[in-house]
């Protein structure tokens, strides 16, 4: 999208994670010095951001909706860390279930005109705590959250933007919620 004159907004589809898990997993990343933990609550994402054109929003929306209605809400059980070292500096807290219900997800979601996900990695559902920090914050996160565990309905996901026109910046805007199974 990068180089046109069309209106583009970056989104991201993701699932919260439900207190007092989810300030517990943003708290610790930011005590590792992840910048991304004061504009990035907890989740588990399904698109990562993804600029698109601000016309296609409707569309998109509907997509989201369609998505939604057709999964039916699931369970999430967290434990334990895991990290993609050496190819990039990430420490995640890794899913013990509910990996498949991502993984279909995530394609869904994907699976319309106007979003192009970045495929340089192949989707791994995960909870990410640190980030592009030292390597000692890295490790001391992977060793303090290696017996975390958390077990929670997923009743549905959440669609985010962010307005690009005022540089992107700052913390995602909740746009739209999304029940799984459909209107209730």
């Amino acid at each position: 999208m990068a180089g046109t004159d069309t209106p583009t907004t970056r989104i991201g589809v993701a699932i919260d994670i439900p207190e007092p898990w989810g300030e517990l997993l943003t708290r610790r990343r930011a005590e590792a010095g992840d910048p991304q933990a004061a504009y990035t609550p907890a989740h588990v994402t399904l698109l990562g951001p993804t600029e698109v054109a601000t016309d296609a929003l409707p569309a998109i929306e509907k997509h989201l909706g369609a998505v939604a209605a057709a999964q039916q809400p699931f369970i999430v059980h967290l434990r334990g860390t895991g990290t993609f070292r050496p190819v990039t500096e990430v420490v995640f807290v890794t899913l013990a279930a509910g990996i498949s219900e991502c993984e279909l997800l995530a394609a869904a979601i994907a699976a319309v005109d106007g979003i192009h996900r970045d495929s340089r990695f192949p989707y791994h559902p995960h909870v990410t705590v640190a980030q592009d920090v030292p390597a000692p914050a890295l490790d001391a996160v992977f060793e303090d959250l290696a017996e975390f565990e958390a077990r929670f309905d997923v009743p549905g996901f959440t669609l985010f933007s962010h307005d690009l026109s005022a540089g992107g910046e700052g913390p995602w805007q909740r746009r739209r919620e999304y029940a799984l199974g459909g209107p209730r």
